[in-house]
């Protein structure tokens, strides 16, 4: 079991910082702008919280996940906790608690090593800003 754990941490650490190098050819990702229906007061802007304030979803292609509405998050298989993790890997940083945020609105309850990994890349997000 710890030797999955160890696994599962490695990885995503092996993710991350892949993710975070510029590949050749590729724009940089410009400083993230305060939208302006921000009103600053906030050391975290709404847009990254992860509560649903409009209940809306949005899809990140990941339309097949609806499958999984109302399920608990500690009875998925490995191969689906395997579908969460390919979308979640293949979202952009700022785009992780959108997706949280539309799980939520859809009433999916992700795996929950994949909402701990999940919260682990917008933590993380929130404090490198």
């Amino acid at each position: 079991m710890i030797y999955l754990v160890l696994g599962i941490v490695l990885a995503l650490i092996v993710a991350v910082i892949f993710s975070r190098k510029s590949k050749p050819g590729e724009e940089e990702e410009s400083k993230v702008e305060v939208p302006d229906d921000c009103c600053g007061a906030h050391e975290v802007c709404e847009s990254d919280s992860l509560l649903s304030a409009d209940g809306k979803a949005e899809y990140f292609e990941d339309e097949e996940l609806d499958n999984y509405k109302s399920k608990k998050p500690d009875s998925y298989s490995d191969e689906q906790i395997e579908e969460f993790r390919e979308v979640l890997y293949t979202l952009r940083e700022r785009e992780v608690a959108a997706w949280l945020k539309s799980l939520q609105a859809r009433s999916i309850n992700p795996p929950e090593i994949i909402r701990e990994e999940a919260l682990m890349i917008v933590a993380d997000r929130r404090f490198a800003n």
